[in-house]
């Protein structure tokens, strides 16, 4: 069967390998249906890895797949069955992954197309506890975006920020997945969501999908436009995870006793921070890194009623990945890129 692999930095290549075997206790063999790619495989692809990896490296950290095979002691998942894959390879035995707190795990392998092989392959193997069924009305590509694009947001906005309705937020990068995704969510609970994007051609995309303001960050500066929006008052939430390029607009943005919720740092790791604004204003900064399996189901459920649906840019095969991936590095994708497998 075929799968696509890392064989070096921005080197990519689609390659034979073995199908899986039977699958084993608890495990289920897994035909893959769709795989969205996200910026981690940005930084696997140019050589970002921020952990030891051996290559070849199969790629992809988000799918979903359709139900093959089952193996013993599985009773919860049958053949034919649509299912969103959890993303990281957790142990499912520590106290935190039995409180159903998985990206906290103590003791997780790793990520899937990062430091472990990923998904972009026909088959695979997997433990059947790390698989999420797709309600009825939700088709693969939403089952594929549901562990990060979705899930990740879900977390950052409902389990870690707290948002409420009627809250003001800022979302960075309206027109990436996770932005698309954020802007969605926050805007059907109610709130008024001003979101930037990167050139004009996006503003009218984020508009349609609910955005109350959009601000074109390389013509305004966005915490002067979203001060003046909010009469200096600031929001309640910034949704970060652009970075250091961002970071000390969005404090800025924030509103005295606001939250800055990220999960990521694309344009770089390492940021100044005003110390003395941080107390003074009583800001509340929250990290958040992936999400919970309970996060996924709750955003496919909101798919499934029609509430919030995937924004696609684009969808590649195999030969089309460099391309995808060099688009993605240059911010010129509104939405998510899906791979097709097979």
């Amino acid at each position: 069967m075929r799968a696509l692999q890392l064989i070096a930095d921005r080197r990519l290549e689609a390659v034979d390998i073995p199908a899986p075997p039977a699958p084993a206790l608890g495990e289920v063999t897994l035909r893959i249906k769709a795989v969205a790619l996200n910026h981690i495989d940005v930084w696997g692809w140019r050589g970002m890895a921020f952990a030891k990896r051996n290559l070849p490296l199969t790629i992809g950290a988000e799918a979903s797949g359709e139900v093959e095979a089952v193996g013993p002691g599985v009773s919860n998942l049958m053949p034919g069955q649509l299912v969103s894959i959890y993303g990281a390879r957790t142990c499912g035995l520590c106290r935190a992954c039995r409180e159903g707190r998985d990206n906290l795990c103590e003791h997780v392998s790793g990520v899937h197309g990062f430091h472990l092989d990923g998904f972009a392959q026909e088959k695979i193997n997997l433990p059947a506890r790390l698989l999420v069924p797709a309600p009825p009305g939700v088709d693969a590509i939403g089952a594929a975006v549901a562990p990060v694009t979705f899930g990740t947001v879900e977390h950052m906005l409902f389990d870690n920020a707290r948002l409420e309705p009627g809250e003001t937020i800022l979302v960075h990068a309206g027109g990436s997945g996770i932005g698309s995704a954020a802007l969605q969510l926050a805007k059907k609970m109610g709130c008024t969501v001003i979101t930037t994007v990167g050139s004009n051609d996006k503003i009218e995309k984020a508009k349609a999908l609910g955005a109350d303001h959009v601000i074109n960050y390389r013509e305004d500066r966005f915490e002067g436009v979203v001060r003046k929006l909010t009469k200096k008052r600031g929001v309640d939430v910034v949704f970060e995870h652009v970075g250091a390029d961002t970071w000390a607009g969005s404090m800025l943005s924030l509103k005295r006793g606001g939250r800055l919720v990220t999960c990521g740092s694309t344009s770089g790791v390492s940021a100044q921070m005003n110390l003395m604004q941080l107390f003074q204003q009583q800001l509340k900064l929250l990290g958040s890194f992936g999400c919970r399996m309970e996060n996924m189901a709750n955003a496919m459920q909101k798919m499934a009623a029609g509430l919030v649906h995937p924004v696609i840019d684009t969808q590649v095969d195999f030969e089309g990945i460099d391309a995808a991936l060099k688009r993605m590095e240059g911010r010129d994708v509104f939405g998510k890129i899906i791979l097709t497998v097979g």
